[in-house]
This record gives structure tokens, C-alpha cells and sequence, in this order.
């Protein structure tokens, strides 16, 4: 798939950063002329798998979070959120709804939220080495566009 565009930030696992990489997302993701259902639909997506990073990954220490955003010629947003943490040990568990190894305030619905909210959602992971989550949500085209 061809990418027309794209824009990568990295940024430490910080929670004050979640909002800083929806909004980015949202902002990039306006090239594209979503509508706000698509745009609130983008921010959520990325806020979970943004969150999973600083709260899973990293549970104890800082570490770097990279968000790679990419339009591709199919008039979709390509959404790739990279941790170097903990990793997780298995991925077909960790989508379980309501499967969590956070604290008891976790809901375990990250995975789910993300699917739901994305066309496809795709996890690779390795214990020890970190994990990547791709997404990508379809920007419907708008009549006269």
C-alpha cells in the first residue's frame, strides 16, 4: 500500500502524553477530512493503545513510545503505537475482554475498545522485547471530494 503521507513522534511513557498523542493523531488524521464521529473514533483508538503502553509496558520504570501515523492512497489512517517494555507473554489472552494485568481499576477492554473503534488491529509482541499495535481505520470519502 502506497503511503501518501506520514509523521512519527516519540515520546517518553509519561500519562500526561496520552493526550498529547490523541490530539496529534486527530490533527494528522484532518488531511484525510473525517468527520467527527471518525475523528472521536481516531483519539480513542490511540488513547488506549497509548495508555496500554505507559500502564502494561512500563509498569515501573520510563521508557520511549513511538506513534507512527501514515495516510495510505486507500484514504485510510494507518495507526502504529511501538513500546520497548515488558511485552506480552499472550497476545490471543491479553484481547480477552476484560483480561487485564494491570490494577483492579483496569477494566481489560483496551484491545476490544481499539477493535471496535478501527478497522483492523493487528499485536505483535515479544516478552522481554516490547510490542506493536497496528491499526487502521478507513476514512470514508465524502461526495464532491
Amino acid at each position: 500500500m502506497k503511503i501518501e503521507n506520514q509523521v512519527t513522534l516519540e515520546f517518553p511513557s509519561r500519562s500526561a502524553n496520552e493526550g498529547f498523542a490523541r490530539t496529534a493523531a486527530a490533527c494528522f488524521a484532518a488531511q484525510l477530512d473525517p468527520t467527527l464521529e471518525e475523528v472521536n473514533d481516531i483519539k480513542t483508538a490511540v488513547s488506549e493503545a497509548v495508555t496500554n503502553a505507559i500502564v502494561h509496558a512500563y509498569p515501573d520504570v520510563l521508557g520511549k513510545i513511538v506513534l507512527k501515523l501514515r495516510i495510505r492512497e486507500d484514504h485510510a489512517l494507518e495507526i502504529i503505537v511501538k513500546d520497548w517494555g515488558v511485552g506480552i507473554a499472550d497476545v490471543d489472552q491479553a484481547r480477552t475482554p476484560l483480561f487485564t494485568t494491570g490494577s483492579e481499576e483496569r477494566s481489560g477492554m483496551g484491545f476490544t475498545i481499539m477493535e471496535s473503534f478501527t478497522d483492523s488491529l493487528k499485536v505483535r509482541s515479544s516478552p522481554g522485547k516490547g510490542t506493536t499495535v497496528t491499526m487502521v481505520r478507513k476514512i470514508a470519502r465524502r461526495a464532491g471530494r
